[in-house]
């Protein structure tokens, strides 16, 4: 009760607000900042030459734009009267691009909106055939060297450009597309109580493998339980899950 009354005050300060933040994680928050800040630097640098070879392919197959950018819905931490709450953020994700110019995106509002609501026969017609992955895995958009980008995620790697900004965190619930959100049961929504990141705990655990619902359980659990060690669990985890290429595509 005293919870909702809080909220209440802060909603009229701010009518965004859309959840109450846990409380007792302030310095969790800002030592990740600086992991995330410390960390992105560190790899765009790294993963320079990477970038550069990819940018390459990109333009050799498919001349034109090399990103590809999109807006997506996140989550900012703020604070009002001495309480921390969560306001929703959109913001422009960047990404290599591995689609054909000016891609028809209703195909795939077509196939979320069948995977949120768990239709196989809508999944399997979209798809052309039967797939494990609850992914558009046959997706006639994808330029040739898309595929490979996708598989080993290095379509992702603008993203931490994202993080330096403070749009995103490496670690979090992947970033969700705007018309993605229209669709969700209210349940689901809780997936927005935390910035979106790089990666997280779905995606080194079950990636595209799981149906959706599972990917939110997955999401929600990371949320309730965020910590440095389990960051830095999900950190060293992550390469592993990269190069096994289990459930990516």
């Amino acid at each position: 009760m005293q919870n909702e009354t809080i909220f209440d005050s802060i909603r009229s300060h701010d009518p965004d607000a859309i959840y109450l933040a846990a409380e007792g994680r302030n310095a969790y928050y800002i030592v990740k900042r600086i992991m995330d800040i410390v960390l992105a630097s560190i790899l765009l640098i790294l993963l320079s030459p990477i970038m550069l070879l990819v940018a390459i392919s990109i333009f050799v197959y498919s001349p034109g734009p090399i990103f590809f950018k999109q807006e997506r819905v996140g989550a900012r931490r703020l604070s009002h009267g001495g309480c921390f709450y969560w306001k929703r953020a959109n913001f422009q994700c960047y990404k290599f691009r591995t689609m054909k110019i000016n891609a028809d995106p209703s195909i795939h509002q077509a196939y979320v909106k069948a995977l949120i609501e768990n239709d196989e026969a809508r999944m399997t017609a979209l798809q052309g055939a039967p797939t494990q992955p609850r992914k558009l895995v046959n997706d006639s958009r994808i330029i040739r060297p898309g595929k490979f980008l996708r598989k080993l995620s290095l379509d992702e790697l603008p993203q931490f450009w994202n993080v330096l900004r403070g749009d995103m965190s490496l670690i979090g619930p992947r970033p969700a597309i705007p018309y993605e959100v229209k669709m969700y049961k209210h349940w689901h929504l809780r997936r927005l109580e935390a910035q979106p990141g790089i990666t997280g705990l779905q995606q080194v655990t079950a990636r595209c493998n799981a149906d959706f619902d599972q990917q939110v359980r997955l999401d929600i659990e990371y949320i309730d339980n965020q910590s440095l060690w389990l960051d830095v669990k999900i950190i060293i985890k992550t390469p592993l899950a990269i190069f096994s290429t289990t459930g990516a595509y």
